[in-house]
């Protein structure tokens, strides 16, 4: 099944993680691409020292990314993450395959929309995929079997407060 974490709130890649926990719990293997990310987070961290069978690929830069004008970088980094996914998705060595950011990487156009729901259209056989971000296009709504909306009520953000290392990143 497909499912779809997305709104403007905090705890769409948790949410993933969440799922992926669950899913090593049951002796699953896990892969999970984070699109758009280049910073050392919590996650990477965790995994590689507490869940062998978790595997996570950073296929960003720790920068933003400029909406409708993305660097050739930032191009090159998101398809090599989209080939590492669908690799995982086909290759039958994962159970569970989390593509995180997908939904802002395709708004910002770093992947062709069509082309991912196309290949996600083809592999319904195949593990669980979770696809996370804000603005999920209404396709991929339309094509999942789950999909939850995170929505921003209130955020340390507003107030000026920074990122915190274990919190937000």
């Amino acid at each position: 099944m497909i499912q779809v974490y997305t709104g403007d709130g905090k705890g769409k890649t948790t949410a993933a993680l969440g799922q992926a926990l669950r899913a090593l719990g049951h002796g699953m293997r896990v892969f999970m691409v984070q699109f758009m990310k280049g910073r050392t987070y919590g996650e990477l961290i965790a995994c590689r020292e507490c869940l062998p069978c978790m595997e996570i690929r950073m296929s960003g830069r720790d920068c933003f990314v400029k909406k409708g004008a993305p660097e050739e970088a930032d191009l090159r980094m998101a398809r090599e993450g989209w080939e590492a996914a669908k690799e995982a998705i086909s290759g039958g060595d994962y159970q569970m395959v989390i593509l995180d950011e997908l939904n802002v990487a395709l708004d910002y156009g770093l992947l062709p929309a069509e082309e991912v729901l196309d290949f996600l259209r083809g592999h319904r056989e195949g593990p669980e995929i979770v696809c996370t971000g804000r603005y999920a296009p209404p396709e991929l709504l339309d094509l999942a079997d789950l999909v939850s909306e995170v929505r921003e009520v209130k955020h340390p953000y507003q107030r000026g407060e920074p990122m915190r290392e274990g919190i937000e990143y």
